[in-house]
């Protein structure tokens, strides 16, 4: 698809005008002979009037399998760019290897895909990038360090230096300016709503530009005096991120920057979830009825999501609320036009009309599914025999140690003490506990503990208990000033004002386990010898691994529920497909076809608190209660 443009009386080349006072050092970088240019409030690729129709694709939320199917729903969307984030945690998990740019994690080849379907590109390599993805896209190696994320701290900025030498000649390298379908790239993410160190942001501009990128750059913040302080920059193109109230943002920068052109670089026409919550919708109406007023007047937009996928494994962030963590569930349908397993909605036909698409949908409405069928859920091994069989990086230390203590960045740490509680009722205090922990005396759940429950009641008998808490991280802050906490059993344990010492720490990187790390911990058997251990003899009360076996001709999109179970992961052929909780909203997770083989497929599950009976494949999603919600600024 080619890009959209505009019939234009004006004949001069267009250049880059700047509404500010403007140094040397603050002129435009890559205005020259960048494929996208701006003046008097408008914006140009190649000297024509143009505007900028995206759509937001994260490759890292979709199976390579389906980066071309998605990118082609994008286009049969009108939208003639598509912009990504680049989350540098997905490529460089551990510090001591070098970033990964291979398979699922090959960018370049999803931005050759998306050149090859004719659309431009826009992208977001942050180093911080929110999107509701774990740690807002930053390592955990890193942000467990002592220094200031997202500042000029020279201990921050050389590590992300290290990074961009890596990321950024990979992307200049694709740019249109040496013919590919690179035209904007953005500097530092929505900066303003979390700080106001202006030389960072110059920092992070001129890296990009001394790796290579000559293409246009963009800050992009929310619609208000203090955002927009806080990120924009002399010289750079200010966009803005708003749900609503576009005719109130363009009068907001046409004041600040009069001549650029309006910009929206997210239009959130939906919005994502957090477990124990209900699912945010966004009405059709509503949402064209924004991006209308978005667009109007040659206004420019990237719809936010325009196709959300899937937060995989344990990848998904979370957010905080009064004191509160709220985990983002694995799915990132977010109501976007284009469903999390590519249909295409009513809101998708709707905005097509909006945006004056004339070109025909090319896409199937939707992907074709599996049968629905429901099959045996066989407990195999149970919890505490499982994880106790795997020493593999147990560490000794007097109090728990923490998830960056023992280099983990998500799953669980099954800490073991044995403290001597007397005889009679005590209190077991967890002083600071993130996010989520299971605790055990001698083989038997006590009860769960959270920042906000932290006590249980304990027996003691006047001799060694084995005390052991299988600690949970439910999901990295992405945004705010809680980005970068650190996870884990954070405080001391007290057995009423008494600290336990001396614990052992296993490491359960279950996003970094291989098939062969889920057949041994199914091998371990059901050893019966401690209470907790094995497999209960009433269904439903099981808790540990679990096996369902798969049988498909012809692989295809299918939708999993595990109807009596309550809060664990889900693999299925030894990928980490995501977590499951009862507390919903979300019901099923999404399996996409490339996942599955001909044949027999296993389904392992990691139940928490209680195994059902059954696995269920079903042919549509079911993501929760539905809840309107548009995001505004004041």
């Amino acid at each position: 698809m080619s890009s959209i443009t505009y019939a234009s009386s004006v004949t001069e080349s267009p250049t880059t005008q700047l509404s500010e006072p403007q140094s040397t050092a603050d002129t435009a970088p890559g205005a020259v002979g960048a494929a996208l240019s701006w003046r008097d409030g408008r914006l140009y690729r190649g000297g024509v009037p143009h505007r900028m129709l995206s759509g937001a694709l994260h490759y890292f939320r979709v199976h390579p399998g389906l980066w071309q199917d998605r990118i082609r729903r994008i286009a049969d969307l009108g939208l003639n760019t598509v912009d990504t984030y680049v989350p540098w945690n997905f490529h460089q998990p551990h510090e001591d290897r070098p970033p990964r740019f291979d398979g699922w994690r090959d960018l370049e080849q999803f931005i050759r895909t998306v050149g090859e379907e004719g659309l431009d590109v826009v992208v977001r390599p942050g180093p911080y990038i929110c999107a509701e993805w774990s740690n807002g896209g930053l390592p955990s190696w890193l942000t467990g360090k002592d220094l200031a994320i997202r500042s000029s701290d020279p201990a921050f900025t050389s590590a992300v230096a290290h990074w961009f030498d890596h990321l950024i000649p990979r992307l200049a390298a694709l740019q249109a300016s040496r013919g590919g379908p690179v035209v904007a790239v953005q500097v530092e993410n929505e900066f303003g709503s979390y700080g106001d160190d202006h030389a960072y942001v110059r920092w992070c501009r001129e890296a990009l530009t001394e790796r290579g990128i000559d293409e246009l750059l963009f800050t992009a913040d929310g619609p208000t005096e203090l955002m927009l302080d806080g990120g924009s920059l002399p010289g750079t193109l200010t966009a803005a991120t708003l749900g609503s109230k576009p005719d109130a943002a363009r009068q907001l920068l046409a004041g600040r920057r009069p001549d650029e052109p309006f910009v929206v670089a997210e239009f959130w026409n939906g919005w994502f979830d957090h477990w124990g919550k209900r699912h945010h919708v966004r009405g059709v109406e509503s949402a064209v009825h924004t991006l209308r007023g978005i667009i109007a007047d040659h206004g420019s937009v990237s719809i936010y999501m325009a196709h959300g996928g899937t937060n995989f494994g344990l990848w998904a962030g979370a957010n905080e609320s009064g004191g509160r963590l709220e985990p983002v569930v694995t799915s990132y349908d977010s109501d976007a036009p284009i469903a999390e397993d590519g249909s295409l909605t009513p809101k998708f036909f709707a905005m097509r009309e909006a945006l004056g698409a004339q070109d025909p949908v090319h896409s199937p409405a939707r992907m074709p599914t599996l049968p629905p069928a429901s099959v045996p859920l066989v407990h195999h091994t149970g919890l505490l025999a499982a994880l106790r069989a795997r020493p593999a990086g147990t560490t000794t230390t007097p109090r728990p140690a923490s998830f960056e203590q023992l280099g983990l960045d998500a799953g669980m740490v099954l800490h073991t003490a044995h403290p001597r509680i007397p005889a009679g009722e005590h209190r077991l205090l967890f002083t600071d506990v993130r996010d989520r922990a299971l605790v055990f005396a001698d083989g038997v759940l006590l009860g769960v503990v959270d920042p906000h429950s932290p006590e249980l009641p304990v027996r003691g008998t006047g001799r060694d208990v084995r005390l052991e808490v299988l600690a949970e991280n439910l999901g990295r802050v992405n945004y705010g000033p809680g980005v970068g906490r650190h996870k884990g059993l954070l405080g001391p344990v007290l057995v009423d004002r008494r600290m336990v010492q001396g614990w052992q720490n296993v490491p359960l990187a279950f996003q970094d386990w291989s098939s062969a790390d889920l057949s041994d911990a199914l091998a371990t058997g059901s050893a019966t010898s401690s209470p907790g251990s094995s497999p209960a003899t009433t269904s439903g009360t099981s808790t540990g691994f679990a096996v369902a076996e798969v049988h498909v001709e012809t692989p295809a999109d299918t939708f999993l529920a595990l109807p009596g179970s309550g809060h664990g992961l889900v693999w299925v052929n030894g990928f980490l497909l995501g977590r499951h909780w009862d507390i919903g909203p979300q019901v099923t997770l999404y399996c996409p076809a490339p996942l599955l083989r001909t044949g027999t497929n296993t389904v392992t599950v990691l139940e928490l608190e209680r195994l059902g009976e059954t696995l269920e494949l079903r042919d549509r999603p079911e993501l929760g209660p539905p809840e309107e919600y548009v995001e505004e600024f004041d």
